[in-house]
């Protein structure tokens, strides 16, 4: 007996022997591996995988390298691999490198990556959709190359965490929209390639990478504004193909003494509470004081300081179509001009004539004929049911109850502003979503506008501009006519500039010029 567990227990020790270190891969990286196998359609060219599973580490599958029992690198370009990403990368938490370059693969971009990688190059391939959030969270990434793909749409704020990267592609590409904020922070980055994609808007975000910056390539998109003077000291800059201003940007003006300030006792409004001062025509509320004054932030200030002109204009423009030429001396004039918070309309006096109103007017002068006398039947048709407009309005509909409800009966503690068509309320319903109401006068429109109210709100329904908060829903019920805006809690551009010292500080002249290109574009 004592001879036979001697035996034993030597080839027990020559089995161990023979086995190869590291021979157990990690199971995670195993089925991980394994599904990667299968969403390629079980590729004959690789050697060594199977679908089941299987030793990647201990078989030396083609392409993968290990480190104990952790998958480190998987290395795989331009060997015809077709298919996806599968769905278990983000369980190679060892991965530190991912070349699947020069193939065939398609679908979109994971949304879950592997964490930990610090090279990942997925280029030449037929990835499309957006670029995934997961990115955000890969903060030892120092290669990132997606470029030769389909991908699309605007980036997000993914950049903000990769304080690693040292280059990044993604050129050649359908990326559009402007640059993200969080591109700014990447202050690690030596090689920039974006050209030939849709990025539209100014490059300004990029002016602070210039120091570790060697290579910038941009070129063949839709930028515009000035290109700022800290890229003159990149090494590698390529900027053809796209609407830059000649020069640099001009200079701030001359100094000018500050406008009168208002009372310092005027009422001061909670934060976070949705309110803003009554002046205010836009259905925006007061800053958080708490948060930094970003790019983002002063898109929604433009977008919210615009939106009531917009409304206006369309408004009267949709009112014209209908209108017919009529020489009566008596005609009614309307001037429209936008202040720097609210948008107001005048009539103009009947002493003024056609000419001094065209002069004056800061957007436009509009004759309108004598109206015809408003009748219920008009509005509401004979049977009492809302008239229909011709033109589709993809707005959504609402009802004067659920509004009540949601402004808690237009209470003046709802109430966000005031301005010359009516009050703004802000509106919380039941599901959770916080809206903006526009209660509109009727005292404010004409009988014409009045009468051509459905007209102006499809057309306003179906505008999207970067620029300009979308319309919502209306409501024509009761003789009652309302407009719901989406929900915008950045403040006031005209508090900014006036009544935050420090946030007007921040307003640099570069970013108030886009500001005022912010706007143009939008009334345009």
């Amino acid at each position: 007996m004592e001879a036979l567990a001697a035996a034993l227990a030597a080839g027990l020790l020559l089995v161990l022997a023979a086995a190869p270190a590291g021979a157990d891969t990690d199971s995670a990286d195993a089925a991980a591996l394994g599904n990667l196998y299968t969403s390629w359609n079980s590729p004959s060219q690789l050697a060594g995988w199977s679908a089941g599973g299987g030793d990647p580490c201990g078989a030396a599958w083609q392409g993968v390298t290990c480190s104990g029992a952790g998958v480190t690198e998987i290395k795989l370009p331009g060997i015809g691999l077709d298919g996806s990403l599968g769905y278990e990368l983000s369980n190679l938490f060892s991965l530190k490198t991912l070349d699947l370059s020069n193939n065939n693969l398609h679908g979109s971009v994971p949304y879950q990556l592997p964490p930990n990688l610090t090279y990942l190059n997925l280029a030449s391939n037929n990835f499309s959709g957006n670029l995934p959030y997961s990115i955000t969270n890969m903060a030892s990434i120092e290669y990132l190359n997606l470029s030769h793909n389909s991908l699309s749409n605007q980036m997000g704020d993914l950049f903000g965490n990769l304080n690693a990267l040292s280059e990044l592609d993604v050129s050649f590409n359908k990326l559009t929209g402007d640059l993200p904020n969080s591109m700014g922070s990447l202050s690690n980055l030596s090689s920039l390639y974006m050209q030939n994609n849709q990025f539209t808007g100014s490059v300004n975000v990029l002016r602070g990478l210039s120091p570790a910056l060697n290579t910038l390539d941009i070129a063949n998109n839709n930028f515009s504004g000035w290109i700022p003077k800290e890229f003159s000291s990149i090494p590698d800059l390529s900027l053809e193909g796209n609407s830059f201003a000649n020069g640099p940007a001009p200079p701030p003006p001359p100094f000018m003494p500050p406008p009168p300030q208002r009372p310092r006792n005027r009422p001061k409004h909670p934060q976070g509470q949705g309110d803003a001062p009554k002046g205010s025509e836009s259905p925006t509320i007061q800053s958080d004081k708490k948060q930094g004054l970003g790019t983002g932030l002063l898109v929604g200030i433009i977008a919210g300081s615009i939106v009531s002109a917009l409304c206006v204009l369309l408004l009267l423009v949709c009112c014209m179509r209908n209108v017919q030429k009529r020489k009566d001396d008596a005609s009614s004039e309307t001037k429209d001009f936008v202040d720097p918070l609210t948008v107001n309309i005048e009539r103009a006096s009947s002493r003024e004539t056609p000419e001094q109103t065209l002069q004056d007017s800061s957007i436009a002068a509009v004759k309108l004929p004598q109206p015809e006398k408003m009748t219920p039947e008009r509005v509401y048709g004979k049977n009492g049911s809302m008239r229909k407009t011709k033109v589709p309005i993809t707005a959504t509909p609402y009802t004067v109850a659920s509004l009540q409800v949601a402004t808690n009966s237009f209470c003046q503690d709802s109430l966000l502003g005031e301005g010359s068509l009516g009050r703004v309320y802000k509106a919380d319903f039941s599901n959770g979503k916080v809206l903006a109401v526009k209660k509109i006068d009727s005292a404010a429109l004409s009988l014409q506008e009045e009468d051509n109210f459905l007209e102006a709100v499809s057309s306003m329904s179906r505008l999207r501009h970067p620029n300009i908060v979308p319309l919502t829903g209306y409501c024509v019920e009761h003789g009652q006519r309302l407009l719901v805006y989406e929900y915008i809690g950045n403040g006031t551009l005209h508090d900014m500039l006036h009544f935050t010292d420090e946030m007007s500080r921040k307003l640099t002249w570069n970013i108030r010029v886009r500001i005022a290109l912010g706007t143009a574009r939008a009334l345009e």
